[in-house]
This record gives structure tokens, C-alpha cells and sequence, in this order.
């Protein structure tokens, strides 16, 4: 065993003691108005489900507010077009767990909401969200059974909405160069890179 490793829920709750107030009491289980303004102002949020091959956590991305407040217990979050790798909800059909955590540009305050998922392809609620014509192939409905803020501790640490913070463009690996080198070259990762933008505006909704 690796020297110092924590074994046991009684190890790590000796060692970092017990939450306080404001950490239990802002646990809920349904959506309440504060909470609400977070989801409706949110236009990012990253999706954690399981399965059978372990976990996956996807990044969702779309206009403000995208993820509807169906009821109180209720979110509804539209599939929208991506690479068809579907991780996510093979994951949901398999096994329903989900993890939220929404992030609202500016603010340092995050959302956490679990719950357990099914899918919907049903014609109307996907026609409810279509953007620019074009309705999302499947809807994510969550059942709420948890939601609280996450302090502003990590955003603040990180500074991820200072300017400074900022990676400048061409000081990381682009995709078509990810692609060329793990498919030793059957991929043109100059090209993968020139065509990319034009393919994601044909692909956006």
C-alpha cells in the first residue's frame, strides 16, 4: 500500500473534520428560485454519467438558459448535434446516474445538480427546442434529487474569466495535429484544422 494512502471514510474525515452549516444547508432536492437564475443564466455545462465501461464527464455548450426548468424536479437539456460518439447517453440508457455542474461566464459561484436521467426522442419536445430549424435528436430529461452552489474558491484559484489567464492562440497542440499524429498521418491534420470551421457552422444546431 502506498505510504500515506486513506483507506477509510473515518481516515478522511479525520483529517479534513466536519463540513459546517453553510455546507449542509444549501443542499436541496428540488430547484429553487436562486438556484433557477444560475441554470437560466448558464450557457455551459459539464455532463458526468457512468457505465458499464466507467465514467465519462461530456462539456455541453449552447445558448443561454438552453437547459429548461421543466418543474422544480425537472430538467430538460437538448442533445444537440456533436461527433456522434454518444458516450454519454449510451451511459444514461444504461444507467440513469447523472452529474451536473453548470458554469455562468463571470461569475465564481457554480452549480451542482444529480439526479437520474432517461432519454426522449419524442417529436414535439424536440421540436420545443429547436434552434434555427433545426430540433436536437434526443432530450436529456433529469429528475432532480440534489442541487447546491459550489463556492467560488476553485474559479478564483484558477482565474478562469481573467483576461490574463487566457491560453494565447497556437501555444497548444491543435486538433488536426492531435489526429495526424495518433493516426500516423491517414488523417491531414492541416486540412482536419482549415475545414474545421466550416463544417461546424454547416453542423452548430
Amino acid at each position: 500500500m502506498e505510504a500515506g494512502a486513506i483507506e477509510t471514510v473515518e481516515e478522511l474525515e479525520t483529517l479534513y473534520g466536519k463540513p459546517g452549516q453553510a455546507s449542509l444547508v444549501k443542499e436541496i432536492d428540488r430547484i429553487i428560485p436562486a438556484y433557477a437564475a444560475f441554470i437560466q443564466a448558464s450557457p455551459f455545462v459539464a455532463l458526468a454519467t457512468a457505465g458499464p465501461e466507467g465514467l465519462d464527464c461530456s462539456p455541453r455548450g449552447d445558448r443561454p438558459g438552453f437547459v429548461r426548468i421543466h418543474d422544480p424536479r425537472t430538467l430538460m437539456m437538448p442533445d444537440r448535434r456533436g461527433n456522434n460518439r454518444i458516450d454519454s447517453l449510451k451511459n444514461i440508457v444504461r444507467d440513469g446516474r447523472v452529474g451536473l455542474l453548470f458554469l455562468v461566464p463571470g461569475s465564481g459561484t457554480t452549480l451542482r445538480v444529480n439526479g437520474r436521467a432517461h432519454l426522449s426522442a419524442d417529436p414535439e419536445l424536440c421540436a420545443s427546442f429547436a434552434v434555427e430549424e433545426k430540433a436536437p435528436r434526443s432530450v436529456i430529461v433529469i429528475r432532480v434529487e440534489s442541487v447546491y452552489f459550489q463556492c467560488a474558491r476553485a474559479i478564483r484559484r484558477s482565474k478562469l474569466w481573467e483576461k490574463e489567464a487566457q491560453v494565447g492562440a497556437g501555444s497548444l497542440p491543435t486538433p488536426g495535429d492531435i489526429l495526424g499524429e495518433l493516426s500516423q498521418g491517414d488523417i491531414d491534420g492541416k486540412s482536419y484544422d482549415a475545414e474545421w470551421p466550416g463544417r461546424a457552422a454547416k453542423t452548430m444546431w
